[in-house]
């Protein structure tokens, strides 16, 4: 009997787990390190326990911490989430020696698919097929991919199009798995251009159907979705079938999944690895079989080998019958039809115009509205900070609908409508992603981003939050008008003197006001007696709104946030803006989606300037590496130092050839965003020197 349950992880699965335990009457433990203290998964918990410090090696991924924490807080069960220690036989071993239930595969199972190596091996004698890249090999073996053996989630990973390129790409990918997973061992496989990424979700050795995982970004999962579309009858039964075999070779328990390798072309698939725990992107089969798998992982944890597990309630497949210990015919398998078509997109903290570099900060609003058909499943709330330790994903939402297009749709709309200010997200690029053509079309790839899919693959050119500024030149032009006219009225209504004077007023008006933003916009408004005047619009009104409030209490903002509601008219037509002014940024939310602005301060403090040549930190993080010392001369885009943030190691190369005269950085040293990490001064050519001469 399962009567308390600790999880061992942080944020939206923490959450996640914590809601089915309720539901099932079983209490429940959190644990949080320092940086965490004021999620909400913390408080969502029955009883919640710190660990001390903020590194995951010091907290989530102490195993001997974890284990003692759960007996000192009276837990009968650990449920490991994903990531940090799910995958770790070492771990599910403490867990179990300690007398305790673990939420999961047995250790074995855990060890035999836990070196991709040793997997792929597995499943090659199982009859499950499998890629491999020759010992030596050649030019005509190209392109080439670097993975990590022990880890996923696109770390250690690396596509090789160069033989003279492999042993370095080779060397850094270990340097990351090293990083990410304590085990620095990779291996190299063929690399499929335009592969599929496609995946059999288990609970024991039954199949609960398929989901498609193609559209990533740098190796990591953008957007998932079940069932897998296009698929043919015959591979969608064979990669079943497969599946299984995968699970029958190990004695699988639990919830697992296997994933492959799917080309269209050739109608091939071939085995990639197998995540022996619950994953990311679980929540879009649960929504088109209509089951709870964490439900039926805790069922499988309790149940006693050899005998029926007791009926989870509530849950099933597609007849409502429990599934863990069952049958359904005399051939053990379970036949089921998924409902629906769900898509779940993940939502993170990054900067599109910065290559999706992660970014930390505070929420200082984060709100995804509650629409038929949308699930949340969140780690943040407003007010919340996000930290530079942990994956920088702040939410995955996930779309039902009975078919694929209303799905999409309704996600698309969702995520819109989303209230999310404070950092910068790639929401933009998954709106894009929904609704373009290609991907409602169904034609999916894991180049899908790369081959300059919707906004492409790095976000090039973007300038804020909001990309459809190309796409709607005018009304962007409006959102800067109501930006502008945000600002000037949250000045009139801080001001502590003059307050019968009225914003913007002149005796003799010479020229207008004029708001500059730092992507080199502006706009211009008048002021007067009569209240504002802006060309080309016609501003109906503006007033206060009230101030924003936390979605877990009643906590309100800090009152530097000033909400302001603008509705203008053009043509008749009004549109209606929410507009948030935080110091200099300002987040207009309206009829065209989100966009996030900046303001040029009209005085520059002399201190934020920095040399010419200056590299910055492109995010908060820990140096890793430096490959330089103060007056080495070297080449325009040679490697100088490595930055490690989130668990990604991202290398700043020098901006031009010259010579280092500033180092900073040193291995080890915390470094926020935009600090000067070093100093390049430029090599003057003969012919520029003879010039200046």
């Amino acid at each position: 009997m399962i009567s308390r349950v600790l999880v061992a992880n942080r944020g939206e699965i923490a959450s996640r787990v914590f809601r089915t335990c309720r539901r099932l009457g079983i209490t429940t433990v959190a644990v949080f390190s320092d940086a965490d203290e004021a999620l909400p998964y913390v408080a969502e918990a029955d009883l919640a326990v710190r660990l001390p410090g903020s590194a995951p090696s010091d907290t989530y991924l102490r195993g001997d911490l974890v284990v003692a924490t759960a007996l000192k807080a009276g837990a009968d069960a650990i449920h490991p989430g994903y990531g940090f220690l799910s995958e770790n036989a070492s771990f599910a071993r403490a867990v179990i020696d300690a007398g305790l239930t673990w939420i999961g595969p047995s250790p074995e199972s855990i060890d035999a698919m836990g070196s991709k190596i040793g997997a792929k091996a597995i499943m090659a004698a199982a009859g499950v097929p499998v890629l491999s890249a020759p010992d030596r090999p050649t030019e005509a073996d190209l392109p080439l991919l670097v993975k990590a053996s022990a880890g996923g989630g696109g770390r250690g990973m690396r596509v090789v199009r160069s033989l003279s390129a492999l042993e370095d790409e080779i060397a850094a990918a270990r340097a990351e798995a090293e990083s990410a997973f304590g085990d620095g061992t990779v291996f190299v496989e063929p690399y499929v251009e335009r592969g599929r990424h496609v995946e059999v979700q288990l609970v024991d050795s039954s199949v609960f159907g398929d989901r498609d995982c193609s559209i990533q970004r740098r190796h990591q999962k953008v957007l998932e979705e079940a069932p897998a579309p296009g698929l043919p009858d015959d591979v969608r039964t064979a990669m079943h079938d497969a599946a299984r075999k995968a699970a029958e070779a190990i004695d699988y328990r639990g919830a697992g999944t296997v994933e492959f390798l799917y080309d269209e072309a050739t109608q091939r698939f071939w085995f990639l690895e197998m995540n022996t725990r619950l994953q990311v992107e679980h929540p879009v089969t649960e929504e088109v079989f209509g089951v709870d798998l964490v439900e039926l992982q805790i069922s499988s944890a309790r149940a006693v080998p050899g005998l029926d597990a007791p009926p989870p309630s509530g849950s099933g497949y597609s007849t409502g019958e429990p599934v863990v210990g069952r049958v359904a015919s005399a051939s053990g398998r379970i036949e089921t039809t998924p409902q629906g078509h769900a898509i779940e997109v993940r939502l993170y903290a990054e900067d599109p115009a910065a290559d999706y570099a992660p970014q930390t900060g505070t929420l200082t609003r984060f709100e995804i509205p509650a629409m038929e058909g949308i699930r949340v499943e969140a780690g943040f709330g407003s007010g919340s900070t996000v930290t530079p330790f942990y994956d920088a994903m702040l939410a995955k939402v996930i779309g039902h609908a009975p078919t694929r297009a209303e799905s999409a749709r309704r996600l698309a709309a969702a995520l819109r409508r989303a209230r999310i200010h404070g950092v910068r997200t790639n929401r933009e690029q998954l709106v894009a992603i929904l609704e373009s053509p290609e991907f409602l079309a169904e034609r999916l790839s894991t180049a899908f981003l790369a081959d300059g899919g919707p906004l492409g693959a790095c976000g090039a050119g973007a300038t804020s939050e909001s990309a459809q500024g190309s796409r709607w030149p005018r009304e962007q032009q409006e959102v800067r008008k109501a930006a502008a006219l945000a600002v000037a009225e949250t000045a009139r209504a801080t001001r502590k003197v003059q307050q019968r004077i009225p914003v913007g007023f002149r005796t003799v008006t010479s020229q207008p006001q004029r708001v500059e933003f730092t992507d080199g916009t502006s706009a211009e408004w008048y002021g007067g007696r009569d209240g504002y005047r802006v060309e080309g619009v016609t501003v109906v009104s503006i007033r206060a709104a009230r101030p924003s409030r936390t979605s877990s209490t009643s906590e309100v903002v800090p009152s530097s946030i000033s909400e302001v509601e603008v509705v203008l008219e053009v043509d008749g037509v009004r549109s209606t803006y929410d507009v948030c002014v935080t110091g200099d940024r300002i987040d207009v939310d309206g009829p065209f989606g989100h966009t996030a602005l900046e303001r040029v301060p009209r005085f520059v403090d002399p201190a934020t300037q920095v040399a010419e040549g200056s590299l910055l930190a492109p995010m908060p993080g820990s140096v890793v590496a430096v490959h330089v010392v103060i007056g080495d001369r070297v080449a325009e885009g040679q490697p100088l130092l490595v930055v490690e943030a989130m668990k990604m190691q991202h290398t700043v190369v020098a901006p031009r050839a010259g010579t280092v005269t500033e180092l900073a950085a040193t291995i080890g040293r915390q470094v926020e965003a935009g600090a000067v990490l070093a100093v390049v001064e430029g090599t003057q050519s003969a012919d520029t020197a003879e010039e200046q001469a």
